[in-house]
């Protein structure tokens, strides 16, 4: 075991040249980022999972309750002994085929079975007012800890000059305010890797898994070599957004449809402009060229700016479906009525309908039936657009 942690934390990979570990040792002049404090983190994930226990149920459960979201989930299929055995068995998505021959079996209209097997699927889905309850949590979250960062780094000089990141790098010193803004952002994230398994699951469960372990390795690595200088700005210019796409939602669940759509532009606007424009123009600039001029490169700086170009592609996924999601409703001239969180099902994950498609008329119909035609029109909005830039998260 000591061969294997010696290996891992060789100090040719994690430090510059003609530096050790024994450089940034803690003194009493001094104080330098230790990897034993991160340790800190596990901890406090757990603490911050149950103090969101508390927060939804007594906070933010009686908001959604003043704001008349009910606790009622989706609507529930009629007991069907048959289509439930092929549900569970067989598929939870027929084919037209299938629904064919159930329809001669049951003597059901094929769109009478398609709109069962959709509510049967929306029938084990979360409520809205869970939704709410999870949006609000992760909006006082992001609010309070972009307010932190925004507070913190105007006093900074390497926010207003970034080569400042790496002047005198790697021995500069750990103020309390650092590492507060680490800690707590690495459990807040640790939090969300493994409620991601409990919390409602969305259609881009993978990428933002991918996301999590993104951001999680990203602040480990640069508190581990000290680039936290560059990590906090990293940290504050991705919770920008965050903001306000949970702001979003919670109108949405809220029926509040103008105040959704002005928070979803905002939304866009920002995302794009500060992970397409000023992320690659401010972080990958400084990360990847003035480091270079400054410090030079080595094993775990080529590291850091991999994970920080993957970041940059996710952000370029999650930017092309947003932009696809506003020309899709803006194509289908209904501009006056558009809900940016309610998209088809081909384009929405975090931001969706409460259903697991969209309610309009399947495109397999039958020769009879009209009655079906008005049934199951609630479009109850609940969700967040694919990539959650939200959402996620960094």
């Amino acid at each position: 075991m000591a061969g294997i942690l010696a290996w891992f934390w060789n100090e040719r990979f994690w430090l510059p040249h003609n530096v050790t570990w024994a450089d940034l040792k803690n003194t009493d002049e001094a104080t330098f980022p230790q990897a034993e404090d991160l340790y800190l983190a596990c901890p406090l994930a757990f603490c911050i999972f149950i103090i969101r226990l508390v927060f939804e149920r007594f906070v933010a459960r009686p908001c959604a309750m003043g704001l008349k979201i009910q606790a009622n989930g989706p609507q529930k299929a009629q007991p069907n002994a048959i289509l439930e055995k092929v549900f569970t068995a067989i598929t939870k998505h027929p084919d037209e085929k299938r629904l064919e021959g159930l329809s001669k079996q049951l003597d059901w209209d094929v769109r009478t079975i398609q709109r069962w097997f959709r509510q049967r699927r929306n029938q084990e889905k979360p409520s809205t007012l869970a939704r709410f309850c999870e949006s609000m949590w992760r909006f006082t979250f992001y609010l309070y800890i972009f307010t932190y960062g925004v507070r913190f780094l105007k006093k900074t000089p390497w926010l207003w000059n970034t080569k400042e990141c790496w002047y005198n790098y790697p021995y500069q010193p750990l103020t309390v305010d650092i590492h507060y803004y680490y800690i707590l952002e690495l459990s807040f994230y640790l939090s969300l890797l493994f409620s991601q398994f409990t919390d409602i699951r969305r259609k881009d469960f993978l990428i933002m898994f991918l996301h999590h372990v993104a951001t999680i390795s990203l602040i480990t690595f640069s508190y581990v070599n000290n680039m936290a200088r560059v990590g906090t700005l990293v940290m504050c210019l991705h919770d920008a957004a965050d903001v306000l796409i949970e702001a979003a939602k919670m109108a949405n669940y809220a029926k509040c449809q103008i105040l959704c759509n002005l928070l979803f532009a905002m939304f866009a606007i920002l995302f794009i402009s500060s992970r397409l424009g000023l992320y690659p123009v401010w972080i990958l600039n400084t990360t990847l060229f003035e480091s270079w001029e400054i410090v030079g490169p080595y094993p775990s700086w080529w590291i850091f700016n991999l994970l920080l170009i993957l970041l940059q592609l996710l952000h370029s996924f999650w930017s092309y479906l947003i932009v696809k999601t506003a020309c899709r409703a803006i194509s289908k001239g209904k501009v006056g009525k558009w809900n940016p969180l309610h998209v088809s099902k081909d384009d929405r994950s975090d931001i969706e309908s409460s259903s697991d498609e969209d309610d309009s008329p399947p495109p397999i119909q039958k020769h009879h039936s009209s009655a079906t035609n008005g049934t199951n029109k609630n479009h109850a909005t609940n969700g967040y657009l694919t990539g959650a830039p939200y959402t996620d998260e960094h």
